[in-house]
């Protein structure tokens, strides 16, 4: 398995009953973008075990960070949720993805739309200091069905603001939209509904999408990535890739993350 290099667990939290994460150990040479992501599985026997993972660490940090869904019956998490620390598991050395800002073009506030461990990616992206060089505001909408998949809120709010590469940046350029669908919770209701009818917008004090100035990344469930894709085409933007810089770009690597 020259393509995958065998990394140790350091540490596993559990979210929820349904959401884990996971630190490993991270092998030199491997090189990836903030918002790309890599195979990553167990090598149970002849034909490894894996699945495609966004790096929720950024770049230049020395372990690596996964989020991921238990599934009763997974074929790979079902087996990877019982990780321990001191387990070992493979990590592909090749990274990709379209989630990256080079897919974007220059804009004034980017926005990074996920749902549930589809904001893995944007972990990374919001942890890049060349996020905050390219846009004035870095706008992170995280949706989920209950409060308790709201992950990695502290890291958000509290940690990164105090970061010493990132932190000022973080306090003046980012902003936090985590909402709900099932729960009582400050915010609530779909994304897509939120940005159609105006009232993430209210409630950030920014203008309405357009695509003059504003640049967009999703990552989720078929659902999301369908749904504002289209409400996006509607608005005239312009969906992005590898070989031309767009308004959006989405990571279409998921079929349900």
């Amino acid at each position: 398995m020259a393509s995958f290099t065998q990394e140790r667990v350091l540490d596993v939290h559990h979210w929820t009953d349904t959401l884990f994460s996971f630190t490993t150990t991270r092998d030199p040479s491997f090189r990836f973008r903030n918002g790309e992501f890599t195979m990553m599985g167990l090598a149970l026997s002849e034909k490894p075990l894996l699945r495609a993972y966004s790096v929720a660490s950024a770049n230049y940090e020395e372990n690596l960070e996964f989020f991921s869904i238990k599934v009763a019956d997974g074929p790979l998490t079902s087996r990877l949720q019982h990780l321990k620390t001191g387990d070992n598991v493979i990590v592909g050395r090749k990274a990709t993805g379209t989630l990256v800002i080079d897919n974007l073009k220059n804009g004034r506030n980017l926005y990074l739309i996920g749902t549930g461990t589809g904001l893995a990616p944007f972990l990374s992206v919001i942890k890049d200091p060349a996020t905050y060089e390219r846009f004035e505001k870095v706008v992170l909408l995280h949706g989920c069905r209950r409060v308790s998949e709201l992950a990695y809120g502290e890291l958000i709010t509290e940690r990164l603001p105090k970061d010493e590469l990132i932190g000022e940046m973080v306090r003046s350029q980012l902003i936090y939209f985590p909402t709900v669908t099932r729960d009582p919770f400050r915010n609530r209701g779909r994304i897509t509904d939120l940005i159609t009818s105006g009232k993430l917008f209210s409630e950030i004090a920014l203008p309405t999408l357009h695509p003059a100035h504003d640049r967009v990344m999703i990552c989720g469930s078929p659902a999301l990535l369908a749904d504002t894709k289209q409400l996006l085409l509607d608005q005239h933007f312009v969906e992005g890739n590898h070989g031309e810089p767009g308004d959006f770009v989405v990571e279409k690597a998921f079929a349900e993350r």
